[in-house]
């Protein structure tokens, strides 16, 4: 039913996109195939200043700024000979069926309730037509190659180049973990993707690429973006009115705190599978530009946990972990739709206050809280745990 549903929804947005039914604005793959468009022109530097391309270009302003780094651009741009229709069907579509082939291969038999909790999310990247599904599939290959100890889990590790402040947890994994030659390869992907983006796009896609960011950075520190599809701290607390430098040091202090309980795992001897989905949803706590879609990690995640949460959670916390993840897969898209429901008209960055970061962070302490449970059980019956069970190949 969930598949049909999402099936349905590509099915209607494609539609919108080809003209056939009413648009409703401008909305994420709008910005992604009119960047393709400009690689293709070869303006794409111009598109780092989004806002007013977009006038130009659709007739619509909306607050859509492009800050991707450059080999994105490259993806992008292989969408935009296609109509936009096709294109938004060919992208969503291939990415959630890698997305959901790699999530089958890392849950096994816990499948089927992994999607179910990640129902929220799945809706989100459909809908939106952004890249969550392709940075899912990229950081669940990540995990799947350092479940068996090869070292090109690198490669798509490396690949997270367009989106690198959610490979930041695995990173730290494979770094205290020792995967050197793991980290070699995904330094040497890093670099060749860098390197062919300039070679295509030009040395000049950087000046204007480190110029969007800066301008991204002045706008997320007046609240310019849509804070409440955001699942970080900084937009919890900003969202709030709390001043940016406030938010942002609270950001830093969970990002710090979260990632230093990656070497603390495995200090304690978690078992591998645990130590990984840990730094998998670790990933999600670092940048204060983590939105809802981007909740593809947490699926990762969630399918390497699993079946160890189910074998020590009570029926009580089983419940809390599913409640937890729709709420915060769900803020957005429910905060959304109540408030163009409400007065009618579609919601502006600042109307709604972000909330998601508190059951999120809820979420990570009773995960946290379940998985140790097992180490004290085990350490109470025969003293300290063991190290980690070895993975197959």
């Amino acid at each position: 039913m969930l598949l049909l549903s999402l099936a349905a929804i590509m099915l209607s947005k494609a539609l919108r996109y080809a003209g056939l039914l009413p648009a409703q604005g401008i909305m994420d793959f709008d910005a992604f195939h009119i960047a393709g468009r400009m690689v293709w022109r070869g303006d794409i530097a111009q598109a780092y200043h989004l806002l007013t391309v977009e006038q130009a270009l659709t007739g619509e302003q909306a607050f859509l700024p492009w800050t991707y780094p450059p080999p994105f651009d490259l993806v992008v741009a292989a969408l935009a000979p296609l109509p936009i229709g096709l294109a938004y069907l060919v992208f969503v579509g291939s990415t959630l069926a890698a997305y959901l082939l790699v999530l089958r291969r890392i849950a096994g038999a816990q499948f089927a309730p992994v999607v179910v909790a990640l129902a929220p999310v799945l809706v989100v990247g459909v809908a939106g037509g952004q890249n969550g599904f392709l940075t899912g599939t990229l950081i669940g290959l990540t995990c799947l190659g350092l479940l068996r100890g090869r070292a090109l889990a690198g490669l798509p590790l490396g690949l997270m180049v367009i989106k690198p402040h959610l490979a930041v947890g695995l990173a730290v994994c494979a770094l205290v973990s020792r995967r050197w030659r793991c980290l070699a390869i995904a330094a040497a992907t890093a670099a060749l993707a860098l390197v062919l983006s300039t070679v295509v796009l030009g040395p000049a896609i950087w000046p204007a690429f480190l110029g969007g960011v800066d301008e991204a950075k002045t706008f997320l520190a007046a609240g310019a973006y849509p804070l409440f599809r955001m699942v970080s701290v900084y937009a919890c607390l900003r969202s709030l009115d709390l001043p940016a430098f406030v938010a942002l040091a609270a950001q830093v202090v969970t990002a710090a705190s979260v990632l230093g309980l990656i070497p603390l795992a495995l200090r304690r001897s978690l078992p591998r599978r645990q130590v990984v989905g840990l730094a998998a949803l670790a990933s999600l706590f670092v940048s204060p530009y983590a939105y809802d879609y981007d909740l593809t990690l947490y699926g990762v995640a969630l399918a390497l946990l699993l079946p160890d949460l189910l074998g020590r959670a009570s029926r009580r916390e089983e419940l809390a972990l599913l409640a937890l993840g729709w709420m915060v897969g769900g803020y957005g898209l429910t905060a959304g739709g109540l408030y163009e429901a409400r007065l009618g008209t579609e919601v502006t960055a600042s109307a709604e206050i972000s909330l998601a970061a508190l059951p999120f962070l809820l979420l990570f302490a009773l995960v946290w809280r379940i998985l140790r449970r097992e180490q004290a059980a085990t350490a109470a019956i025969g003293g300290k745990a063991g190290p980690a069970a070895p993975v197959p190949a």
